[in-house]
């Protein structure tokens, strides 16, 4: 399994993310940060996130995915579209329910080689637990599964903090 990195693309009013080897929470700041830059812009027609090339990814990521795509469908009246060719986590991406707030389709995407990768932020221990928790919490909210299943880890984290 190659190690995880975050590509990223954005064209006018189109941003694209794409996940590529195996994407974990020593990634959730750079994509976090992200994030919060497409929440700054107010013109977003259109946003995908690519895992044609997504080998693993972990609870973290796919609840920042879920802020993304509630964010979106809140604040620009958009569902981001998901690519995703893997059965196992095409899968992990309906069980968690995450194709409530996406689009999910089992196809390939033209390639955008105008990707740049995210740079690795370093992180503290604090604002990555405040990252894990807030994913997990927007997860939680997908449906009664993720809600059972997280709630000893919300708990812990909120005791830690």
């Amino acid at each position: 399994m190659q190690p995880g990195k975050i590509l990223v693309s954005h064209h006018e009013d189109a941003y694209l993310i794409k996940l590529v080897g195996d994407v974990r929470v020593t990634l959730c700041t750079s994509l976090n940060n992200y994030i919060e830059a497409i929440f700054k812009d107010g013109h977003v027609s259109e946003v995908v996130t690519d895992m044609m090339d997504t080998d693993a990814v972990d609870s973290t990521t796919l609840g920042l995915l879920a802020k993304l795509a509630l964010y979106c469908e809140e604040h620009y009246g958009i569902k981001p579209t998901v690519f995703c060719n893997d059965e196992s986590i095409y899968q992990i991406l309906t069980v968690m329910g995450l194709d409530e707030i996406f689009n999910i389709i089992q196809g390939p995407h033209e390639d955008d080689d105008g990707y740049e990768e995210l740079s690795s932020i370093e992180s503290g221990v604090e604002e990555i637990r405040e990252q894990v928790l807030e994913a997990h919490r927007l997860l939680s909210l997908l449906n009664d599964r993720n809600q059972k299943e997280f709630v000893d880890l919300i708990h812990s984290l909120e005791q830690d903090c």
